[in-house]
């Protein structure tokens, strides 16, 4: 049973998942504490929501400026279209901004009673494999160790 607690299920620099730990850099949780693990999706980049605001800002108050001065009435038909066009410019930055520095994805769960954050990355494959990595941990930690319960149980049959 002392090697099962020693199995190790991911190993990377920094993250070691085994059946008994959860180790991220410094940070060293035990398997058995762990409850709650849930999945999410970090803020968006502070200067891609900047720029989307400061545009959206901009771009109403020229909507705003002209509307109360009685200019969108000697608009014409072109300038209308560039206008919506332009309507844009604050959506395309915020996809732009989410294409180039996607939010990170978290990792959070309870530990001795605390919500934290446990583990953090942009690579999404990373985060699947911890994520399984864990989740199997405290799976076999919950079962005594078996890697298949079901499957290394002898079934009950009545006798006849």
């Amino acid at each position: 049973m002392t090697g099962a607690k020693n199995t190790l299920l991911y190993a990377r620099p920094g993250i070691v998942v085994t059946v008994d730990r959860f180790t991220v850099g410094r940070n060293t949780f035990r398997i058995a504490d762990l409850t709650h693990l849930r999945t999410t999706r970090g803020p968006h980049d502070r200067i891609a929501v900047r720029a989307v605001a400061t545009s959206g800002a901009m771009i109403g108050g020229v909507g705003l400026l002209l509307g109360f001065t009685g200019g969108l009435q000697r608009l014409t038909a072109s300038a209308y279209l560039i206008f919506g066009a332009v309507l844009l410019v604050p959506a395309l930055l915020g996809l732009a901004g989410d294409r180039w520095r996607p939010p990170a994805y978290e990792l959070w769960g309870m530990y001795r009673g605390e919500r934290i954050l446990l583990f953090s990355t942009d690579d999404e494959r990373q985060f699947g494999q911890v994520t399984r990595a864990l989740v199997r941990a405290r799976e076999m930690n919950r079962y005594g160790g078996w890697n298949e319960p079901l499957a290394s149980a002898d079934p009950w049959r009545p006798s006849r």
